[in-house]
């Protein structure tokens, strides 16, 4: 009784379906669909109906039949979807793919610009999907019928469409205008699927319109993206960023040729500071100003970094790229020419400007915020040991000259150091602000102590006592005699020194001191800033009015070349005239606007001295971190090949400078022989830490 039920309502749906075929079969493209579209409608609703009229036929004869594993046998409702598509999808399908043929010709009508009946599309494009059926469990959809009949074909044609599209547009129109058409198309894809696709269609969709449009013509985009940053063409920029991303490796050629471009920027940024021919051809950077180097530097830096953020949304790989660049042109350029030390220098002694009092810049702008520009370009320091030393000798100063913007200022930059670097970088800075607080209090307890013994000074005095592993100072070569009008106040300090720390040895550091005198020779009384050369050399005027070279330096003890100097700032500055060889007059009609007048200025040897003195610092210094840190891997390690214990110290020590490997080596050979390491016998390159 079932199979005949059965049977009968499946020449019952063929009959119907004859029917359909026979009218279909004279309809062409959007009519076809129509009918389609209105006969699946009408169908399917119909089948639901009779599917109800047999339920019991489902429950009990069509279960039993397919629990017995008949598998040719459905449901109702299934059996309308198989009859459906055996008699009237396959038959309409199978001339020339007709009916996906009649969807695509629409949607390429609609890609084209013209408005389309998309709820159609979508009626017939939800029955591909409902005549997938799956054979095991008739409650499971499948995909089969949607991706054959339609899915295939439909990603073909996309191709193809696409590839003469983007043809055609590129040979009429720039990449520029093109960029806003593959982003354009791109997006009228993915809401294509969203309007009457499935939704599964959307990543191959998306996969094939990015090989056609972005793969096919990556060459093009990469050759023009120099000409977008050249002219800064933010938009373009960030839309060839935003489709070059979505392709494998399609990102790299851009962040080399973008790394190329800030490179160039910032070399061509210092060459026209430096006047290409004059401190290149230098190539020591000597008269190149620090502010204007540092400012040039970071405008490259800021501009590109702006565009990392703007049209890259700030990528690690374009980051990576600009920090390569700006790597490599903070250290080498025409302000550098081949020293590795100029740069940390220039940034040294523009963080030293920033840090002095009467700085305009400071006035100008926020101190806090120009001290974070100095950091920028600290991270890009290779040579930051060679900063630090700079750093060090220019705070000494600034310190022992009271010379000091603030202390806010100062700790606020010792802390970025520290920040950056570790405690260890910033230990001698902090321990020099704490030397000169205790000098503020032991000067104090010495003047208290001479008023208690009535020990009556009728000199202002106030001494400052520095470590001499913190501070770069060093003591002069050769000899001092002191002046007899400061000797009592130099001998009861140093008695009283000896008497508060018994142990400690005082060397006095005349080069850094400085005085003040007070005219009495003339109408007008003026007061003398002086350094103690100059107060030495004045002093001596107390009992002559003229004196000779050798009686200066037989008087004061001053080396003859320094001592030279020393009186030409004086002449200079009109309070001694030189009017015969090596003869030199205190001049009666000194005359100045100032009541105070400034004659401690720096001598030409000082200054020499000072890039001197830090590169031999540095070398010193470098010597010692490279054994350190030798020590301290092969303590850990035990034993290791000459090869990779070199590669290690690299690896550790970049951070602070890029060390030589000849020094490496030079090191290697020190620590074997003060037995720190051994070589393994038996063999050529592998040491030993010795316990």
């Amino acid at each position: 009784m079932g199979a005949d039920l059965y049977n009968n309502l499946i020449r019952y749906f063929m009959t119907h379906l004859k029917t359909l075929r026979d009218a279909s079969d004279p309809l062409q493209d959007e009519a076809l669909l129509r009918y389609y579209a209105t006969e699946w409608d009408r169908y399917t609703t119909g089948a639901n109906y009779i599917n109800r009229l047999f339920t019991y036929l489902n429950r009990h004869w069509v279960k039993r039949e397919r629990d017995e594993g008949r598998r040719g046998v459905y449901p109702v409702y299934t059996l309308a979807l198989v009859q459906w598509k055996q008699n009237f999808f396959m038959h309409v399908q199978s001339k020339h793919q007709k009916l996906a043929g009649a969807i695509l010709r629409l949607i390429e009508r609609q890609r084209n610009g013209e408005t389309i009946d998309q709820g159609l599309v979508k009626k017939v494009v939800d029955s591909f999907v409902s005549l997938g059926i799956d054979e095991t469990d008739t409650n499971k959809g499948s995909l089969e019928v949607y991706k054959e009949h339609l899915e295939t074909p439909f990603l073909d044609a996309t191709e193809k469409y696409y590839k003469t599209e983007s043809e055609a547009f590129l040979a009429e129109n720039s990449v520029s205008d093109y960029l806003k058409k593959a982003e354009e198309r791109l997006r009228e894809e993915e809401d294509r699927v969203e309007r009457y696709l499935n939704t599964d269609t959307r990543k191959r969709l998306v996969a094939k319109c990015e090989h056609v449009l972005i793969r096919e013509h990556s060459e093009m985009m990469w050759e023009s993206f120099q000409g977008l940053l050249d002219f800064d063409k933010d938009e373009d920029l960030q839309r060839m960023y935003a489709l070059l991303s979505r392709i494998q490796e399609g990102l790299e050629p851009l962040r080399k040729k973008f790394e190329e471009h800030v490179k160039k920027a910032g070399l061509a940024a210092v060459e026209k500071l430096a006047g290409a021919g004059g401190a290149a051809a230098a190539g020591d950077g000597g008269d190149v100003d620090p502010k204007a180097y540092v400012d040039a530097l970071l405008e490259v830096h800021r501009k590109n970094s702006e565009t990392v953020q703007r049209s890259f949304r700030g990528e690690a790989g374009f980051v990576a790229s600009l920090d390569k660049a700006c790597r490599e042109f903070v250290n080498r350029n025409a302000a550098t020419g081949n020293s590795s030390t100029k740069s940390p220098e220039l940034l040294a002694k523009h963080a030293d400007a920033l840090l002095r009092k009467n700085n305009k810049m400071a006035e100008e702008e926020d101190l806090e915020g120009a001290l974070n520009r100095v950091m920028i370009l600290f991270k890009y320091i290779e040579d930051k040991d060679v900063f630090q030393t700079f750093y060090t000798t220019k705070l000494s100063k600034r310190l022992i000259h009271g010379v000091s913007a603030s202390d806010e200022a100062e700790s606020s930059m010792i802390g970025k150091l520290k920040e950056a670097c570790g405690f260890e970088y910033t230990n001698k800075l902090q321990r020099m602000f704490t030397d000169m607080s205790l000098s503020k209090d032991l000067t104090d307890q010495f003047k208290e102590r001479m008023q208690q013994n009535h020990d009556d000074m009728d000199i202002s005095f106030s001494i400052m006592v520095l470590g001499t592993n913190f501070w770069p100072l060093n003591a002069p070569t050769h000899g001092f005699n002191i002046p007899a009008e400061i000797l009592p106040v130099y001998d009861r300090f140093s008695k009283y020194y000896q008497t508060k720390h018994s142990g400690r040895k005082l060397t006095w550091l005349w080069n850094y001191s400085k005085n003040e005198l007070r005219t009495n020779y003339l109408n007008q009384k003026y007061i003398l800033m002086t350094s103690s050369y100059q107060m030495a050399v004045l002093l001596q005027y107390n009992g002559h009015d003229t004196l000779s070279v050798e009686e200066l330096v037989a008087a004061t003890a001053i080396e003859k070349a320094i001592l030279l100097q020393v009186l030409s700032l004086l002449v200079k500055a009109k309070v001694l005239i030189n009017e015969e060889t090596d003869q030199y007059d205190l001049n009666p009609n000194f005359k100045s606007k100032k009541i105070r007048v400034n004659l401690n200025l720096p001598i030409k040897a000082e200054v020499k001295a000072e890039s001197s003195d830090v590169m031999k610092t540095v070398d010193e210094d470098r010597k010692y971190v490279i054994q350190a840190t030798i020590v301290r891997i092969m303590k850990a390690r035990k034993t290791m090949k000459n090869q990779p214990l070199i590669q290690e110290v690299i690896s550790q020590i970049s951070q602070r400078f890029t060390p030589k490997i000849p020094d490496i080596k030079k090191a290697i050979d020190t620590l074997l022989e003060k037995e720190y390491i051994e070589r393994v016998e038996g063999t050529r390159d592998t040491f030993a830490y010795v316990a």
